[in-house]
C-alpha cells in the first residue's frame, strides 16, 4: 500500500480531525481514509445498515423476577403438544 503525506493541514482542522476519530473509536489514519473513499465513489455500502430501535425502551427495565416470569411463559409456549402432532 502507498503511504501518502498531507501538507497544510491547518490547526484547527486536524484537531476536529482527532476528535471525531477519537468519538468514532478510531484511528486518524482510519478516519481519513473512510472519508478519502467517501468521497472519491469507493465507499462499501453496507449489507445490513438498518437499525432497529422499536424495543429500545424496555432495554434494561426488566428485575430478574420479572424476567424469569416472561422466559417462564415463553419456554411453556414453545413446548411441542403432542396431541397436535398425531
Amino acid at each position: 500500500m502507498k503511504a501518502i503525506t498531507i501538507r497544510g493541514i491547518e490547526p484547527d482542522v486536524a484537531e476536529k480531525l482527532k476528535r471525531t476519530a477519537l468519538e468514532q473509536n478510531k484511528s486518524l489514519n482510519q478516519l481519513v481514509l473512510e472519508f478519502i473513499k467517501k468521497n472519491i465513489g469507493m465507499e462499501k455500502e453496507k449489507k445490513y445498515s438498518r437499525v432497529y430501535t422499536d424495543l429500545d425502551d424496555l432495554f434494561g427495565t426488566w428485575d430478574d423476577n420479572e424476567y424469569h416470569t416472561i422466559q417462564n411463559k415463553i419456554n411453556q409456549e414453545r413446548q411441542i403438544d403432542q396431541d397436535l402432532w398425531k
